[in-house]
């Protein structure tokens, strides 16, 4: 049986919570660019603070209706720039925008970056949400999901097997004389859904490791958790976390506060609801702190100092 590797329990591990954090590093909310400066020294800090993971973007274009670039550059380079930087903590994508990319080539660079990360790496997929995006792919909105599900398939055979055979609908095919190397050092990329992409839960719960989605809200999380149990059946359900917009309130007591997607609150208010949501059964949340009003810098160590190790 395959065993996932410490890279991933590191981030998803039953009855505990992990928290990590969504690039880019840094506190600009009154701009769609980040600066990209001390990009190298933040994620040292994150690692140092006790953040299990950074999430690394997937964000092609500037599309103004969105107001948000991420951290503007290529995920994968990214990923292998962070992989250089730090030591252990584990680096994920969140999400590879699958429809828009050929499944090979995600296998290679997935695989890639695991290698160079020495096996510190999450495949993190979607779907995305900026419709505008695929036109200029040249690629098809409406068939999205089926190109998910069977993107997901391809890279798993290449991932796995030894000189492949697979016939897929919407891509390449492999008639058994090539083989893709080198493969994955822990065996396998853990491979998790970064939002719903359009897929029933049952399938969600039977071919993925993890799942991160929006979802905060205690009564759906419960359902959630209980449903990718049941739909699992005999395998191990997928770990559940959910991302949100964060800002650490300055005031230590300060209630928990939200602005459409922004999570404002002050760390004892934040260490109650994270342990709430640890025991109903989440095990990882990703802050993306672009709205801060505070530098990155000081949200990270005060998150280090009081909150972090309150969960260990």
């Amino acid at each position: 049986m395959y065993t996932l590797p410490d890279s991933f329990t590191r981030v998803f591990s039953e009855n505990q919570l992990s928290i990590g954090l969504l690039t880019p590093l840094e506190a600009y909310p009154d701009s769609p660019f980040p600066g990209l400066q001390d990009h190298q020294k933040m994620a040292k800090l994150a690692e140092q603070a006790g953040f299990s993971s950074i999430w690394i973007r997937d964000v092609p274009f500037y599309a103004p209706n969105f107001g948000d670039t991420g951290q503007m550059l290529d995920p994968f380079v990214y990923a292998g720039y962070l992989a250089a930087s730090t030591e252990h903590i584990t680096l994920g994508t969140a999400g590879i925008i699958l429809p828009l990319k050929d499944p090979v080539v995600v296998a290679k660079q997935a695989v890639s970056t695991d290698y160079l990360s020495g096996g510190r790496f999450i495949l993190g997929v979607s779907t995305g949400d900026r419709p505008a995006e695929y036109p200029a792919f040249g690629a098809e909105f409406d068939n999205r999901a089926e190109r998910y599900r069977e993107s997901i398939d391809i890279i798993k055979t290449l991932h796995t097997e030894h000189f492949p055979r697979f016939s897929s609908q919407h891509y390449g095919n492999l008639n058994g004389h090539l083989d893709m190397h080198p493969k994955p050092i822990n065996h396998k990329v853990p491979m998790i859904a970064v939002g719903r992409s359009r897929q029933p839960i049952e399938w969600l719960a039977k071919n993925l490791d993890a799942w991160i989605w929006s979802v905060d809200d205690a009564a759906a999380i419960k359902d959630i958790v209980a449903s990718l149990k049941i739909n699992a059946g005999e395998q191990t359900p997928p770990a559940y976390g959910y991302a949100t917009f964060f800002d650490l309130d300055p005031n230590p007591n300060a209630p928990y506060q939200r602005y459409y997607n922004i999570v404002r609150i002050g760390r004892n208010a934040l260490l109650e609801r994270l342990k709430r949501h640890r025991e109903i059964g989440v095990n990882h949340i990703a802050l993306n702190l672009k709205p801060s009003r505070r530098s990155a810098k000081e949200v990270i160590e005060e998150m280090g100092e009081y909150v972090l190790t309150e969960l260990n």
